[in-house]
């Protein structure tokens, strides 16, 4: 883990109210795994007072780190106004990464809006041939290019809920049918999402005794396990109570979590 002002490179927009952000960072970039995530400090003052988490996107190079992110509130909007040249102060990689299959493994990773950003670190580090991505927008105007982060090679399957693009309907849709395709050996399941499709992921994989991994969206105040405002109620199965999405996760195993408490 460091903690330092890194440089921004470029900061682009990709679609309305989405962007990608590069920083410079050898540290972080050689510590990185698909799944960790950084706290970014997004002006060099005290206002906002707290550090915003974002999953990592991938990496360019031995130098560059990619964030992608979109404008929900005052401190990505802020964000999203920063320019090359300027620092931003970055404390990571935090946090708990993606178990990689292995490479003879088929994997569907199923993203969620804007829970693209650490599949997208993950397809590039896993068999392009072995893999699907399948990914739910709301409409075809929030569509990230997927081939931008070189995934050409790999499968690759939209929806849309309002049916401008691609399937008709949710993602888990796509997930259902695509599950189907497979008799026996089904594939590992890897998702990040919005809550209630990660809960009909996780219904799924359970259903199906499928390996699932899930990597939770939650507020993070610290990044370090201190604050205490990240917890998640842990299965019935574990030998505690709570998990801390920050130390613990942001990645868990589907059968680790209460998914009714959740």
């Amino acid at each position: 883990m460091f903690e330092q002002n890194s440089k921004i490179v470029f900061n682009k927009r990709l679609a309305p109210e989405i962007f990608l952000l590069a920083l410079e960072s050898p540290e972080v970039v050689a510590e990185a795994r698909p799944g960790q995530f950084v706290m970014i400090r997004v002006t060099p003052g005290i206002d906002p007072l707290l550090r915003r988490p974002f999953s990592i996107c991938g990496t360019r190079g031995d130098d560059l780190f990619l964030i992608l992110y979109k404008v929900v509130g005052r401190g990505t909007a802020i964000m999203s106004q920063t320019r090359a040249g300027e620092k931003l102060s970055v404390l990571g990689p935090l946090g708990t990464g993606f178990d990689l299959p292995k490479r003879d493994c088929n994997s569907v990773l199923v993203a969620g809006g804007i829970g693209v950003a650490p599949l997208i670190f993950l397809a590039q580090a896993i068999d392009a041939g072995k893999t699907a991505f399948l990914s739910g927008y709301r409409s075809e105007n929030e569509i990230l290019p997927l081939e931008q982060f070189g995934l050409d090679a790999m499968e690759t399957l939209i929806s849309t809920d309002d049916g401008t693009a691609g399937h008709h309907g949710f993602v888990t849709e796509l997930l259902e049918n695509h599950l189907a395709g497979f008799s026996e050996d089904p594939p590992l399941i890897f998702s990040c999402g919005p809550l209630p499709m990660l809960n009909r992921v996780a219904e799924l994989a359970l259903k199906r005794n499928i390996p699932c991994q899930v990597s939770l969206e939650t507020s993070m105040a610290c990044g370090l396990g201190a604050c205490q405002g990240c917890a998640v109620r842990a299965s019935s199965k574990e030998n505690r109570t709570y998990f801390h999405v920050c130390q613990d996760g942001p990645v868990f195993d589907v059968q680790k979590l209460d998914w009714k408490a959740l």
